[in-house]
């Protein structure tokens, strides 16, 4: 199944766990302490990533699809990114900004 995807940028990834824990119903994920969460449900994959002075601001949207051949990139009209992966492509991308041995491994 499709899940929309929607990546934001924060200032601080420990104090935004809560507030969407709470609003997505569900805990994250993935975690890599204090750069990045991701959390997963039936029809949301959302995930946030800190990048000082973006606070709120959309990095990507895009689309989790099972039958993704690969991660693919496009712009939309208004300039926003536009991704679609599978969870194992969003998985690799993940261990390769963050490795395993560097963080633990992250829960996924």
């Amino acid at each position: 199944m499709k899940r929309f995807h929607i990546a934001l940028a924060v200032d601080d990834v420990h104090a935004s766990i809560p507030e969407y824990t709470r609003r997505l119903g569900a805990e994250p994920e993935v975690l890599i302490p204090g750069e990045y969460a991701l959390w997963r449900t039936s029809q949301v994959n959302f995930s946030v990533r800190r990048v000082p002075g973006a606070t709120g601001t959309v990095r990507h949207l895009g689309w989790e699809d099972p039958c993704a051949q690969t991660l693919s990139v496009d712009h939309d009209v208004n300039g926003l990114i536009w991704e679609t992966f599978s969870r194992a492509d969003q998985r690799l991308e993940i261990e390769a900004i963050w490795p395993p041995e560097d963080n633990g491994d992250p829960v996924d």
